[in-house]
């Protein structure tokens, strides 16, 4: 929590309050002066690529585990067959 200083802020709703209300951004003081157009579309930006890199992220551990599962299961058939 900051007490006695002053900060901008940023504030984006989510589309899809399910997980998250809201998301804040605090500027950085002594920042260059851009539009609050600019900046709301840099914070979209970082959230977009955030879930970008979850969704990536979620797709190697499927296929990991997809993979393992395939794996195991031609293990168990090979000595099922040589049995």
């Amino acid at each position: 929590m900051l007490k006695g200083i002053s900060r901008q802020v940023i504030v984006v709703r989510s589309p899809d309050p399910e997980l998250f209300e809201q998301a804040i951004f605090v500027l950085r003081d002594g920042g260059r002066e851009v539009s609050d157009e600019v900046l709301l579309k840099e914070a979209n930006r970082l959230i977009g690529k955030r879930r970008q890199e979850d969704s990536k992220r979620q797709f190697g551990a499927y296929f990991f585990w997809a993979a393992s599962g395939a794996l195991t299961t031609s293990l168990l058939w090979l000595v099922a067959l040589l049995l």
